[in-house]
């Protein structure tokens, strides 16, 4: 998130993550899922937001999915997208309730996409390697993806970075330097369970 005035306090943040638990384990049957609605009456939490859950399970993806756009209010955003990424991300088999306990639940709120243009490639990559932001690539016919900026983590190189986001969209790894992709980069505030 880019202003401070945007950030979430602890109590915000640890009533969604609280929500996203409560929200997969109904989804998943699991025993003593109870209703959590600590913080549904906050006016940030109600206002429209976008964010993505991400599941993991000893350090390793389990789920992801988001919003990319303020969709609906974050609330509801995070409670759907915990859900969905439990139950939903093509990836991974639907969560079993048995693996609710080992399932450790991250949040990303993000910032509006602005778009990112640059005069080359080599521009491209130094903005990235100086920004490191969440990255949206485009190629105008249906072809998408997007790196949360924790991905940078994983693939600290701007040429990995990118080969890696143009595959995820179903494009040659080198796709990014020929111009008419389009970009666009945002940044987030992501907080998880301890």
């Amino acid at each position: 998130m880019e202003k401070k005035d945007e950030l979430l306090d602890a109590r915000q943040q640890d009533a969604l993550l609280a929500l996203a638990r409560s929200a997969i384990a109904r989804a998943v049957g699991a025993a003593g899922a109870g209703d959590q609605a600590t913080g549904r009456d906050d006016p940030v939490l109600n206002a429209p937001g976008a964010a993505f859950v991400t599941l993991t399970q000893r350090g390793n993806l389990r789920g992801c999915i988001g919003h990319l756009q303020a969709v609906e209010a974050l609330w509801d955003s995070v409670q759907n997208n915990a859900i969905n990424a439990a139950l939903h991300d093509p990836r991974f088999p639907p969560l079993a309730a048995s693996e609710l306990a080992a399932t450790r639940i991250e949040i990303s709120v993000l910032s509006a996409p602005q778009p990112l243009v640059c005069a080359d490639a080599d521009e491209l990559l130094q903005v990235l390697a100086g920004e490191r932001p969440g990255l949206i690539l485009e190629d105008g016919c249906g072809h998408r993806a997007t790196f949360l900026p924790q991905v940078w983590e994983q693939l600290p190189e701007p040429v990995d970075f990118l080969a890696a986001l143009c595959r995820k969209a179903g494009l040659p790894p080198d796709a990014w330097k020929d111009g008419r992709l389009r970009f666009q980069r945002y940044g987030v505030q992501h907080f998880e369970e301890t």
